[in-house]
């Protein structure tokens, strides 16, 4: 008989990089007094490649579950209940952009400010 897709090691994988990965990143972020601008950047590019990893697991999961022999299996993650699984992917791969467009700005930002001090000698 087939393993359940839930005791498979792709699963672990995908609460590790939805929930607990994310969750040390964001505590991170916001417990550190001072944190640099690459770190920052490193954490915006760290959560959308989880995110990435996340539509990839759910992918394998979704097509594990078609091929299990428990129907509740792949009901779950062929249903509408597989579109709020892919919500959280979508969350992350959001902040990640989010993150880095602020790194960026913040960077362009001193740039023109260093140019027009610059202009006015």
């Amino acid at each position: 008989m087939a393993q359940s897709v839930f005791l498979q090691l792709e699963f672990y994988l995908l609460i590790l990089f939805s929930l607990i990965f994310p969750a040390a990143i964001f505590g991170t972020m916001l417990l550190k007094k001072a944190i640099s601008r690459t770190m920052v950047f490193l954490f915006g590019v760290s959560l959308l490649l989880m995110a990435g990893a996340d539509i990839i697991l759910l992918r394998k999961l979704a097509l594990m579950a078609s091929n299990a022999l428990s129907g509740s299996e792949d009901k779950f993650f062929n249903s509408e209940m597989a579109v709020s699984l892919y919500l959280l992917p979508a969350f992350l791969a959001g902040v990640g952009v989010n993150i880095i467009s602020h790194i960026l700005i913040r960077r362009l930002r001193e740039a023109e400010d260093q140019f027009e001090r610059d202009a006015k000698r």
